[in-house]
């Protein structure tokens, strides 16, 4: 019994995918697309071995030279949700405590930061707004 090309390209692109699988690597699953394709051809078109080929060169190539700079350019993007102490630079603060260059206390974000001011020779008087330029610690820098 003669098993058909199509099935060759079917297990090639299955072991393909078993490989994308382990090692993590999006290039297998566009090799193992490309060995799809070349299944159908032969299944279809009934192409000789060449023609199959080609097929699959031809894919492969064209998906990892298309998506992979797509992928590289989303992988270097900032993410857009901000947390932890990065989403506290910007906000507004209540002061609660004089803060002047040495320190004190402000409302930020609903709870209790001790803070300084980051002009040493600027004093916020408690009721004012101010800015939180960073964090350092458990200390907001505020302007």
């Amino acid at each position: 019994m003669e098993i058909d090309a199509w099935v060759w390209w079917l297990v090639a692109a299955a072991g393909l995918g078993i490989g994308l699988v382990i090692t993590a690597m999006p290039e297998l699953g566009m090799l193992g697309v490309g060995a799809v394709a070349a299944a159908a051809t032969a299944g279809i078109f009934g192409g000789d071995a060449v023609f199959q080929v080609v097929v699959f060169a031809v894919v492969s190539t064209a998906l990892i030279a298309v998506v992979r700079p797509i992928a590289n350019r989303h992988r270097a993007q900032r993410p857009q949700l901000v947390t932890g102490v990065d989403a506290l630079k910007g906000r507004q603060a209540v002061v609660l405590e004089r803060v002047d260059g040495s320190g004190g206390r402000i409302k930020l974000a609903g709870e209790v930061w001790s803070a300084r001011a980051l002009d040493t020779g600027h004093v916020f008087e408690v009721g004012e707004q101010v800015d939180v330029v960073d964090i350092e610690g458990a200390t907001a820098i505020v302007m």
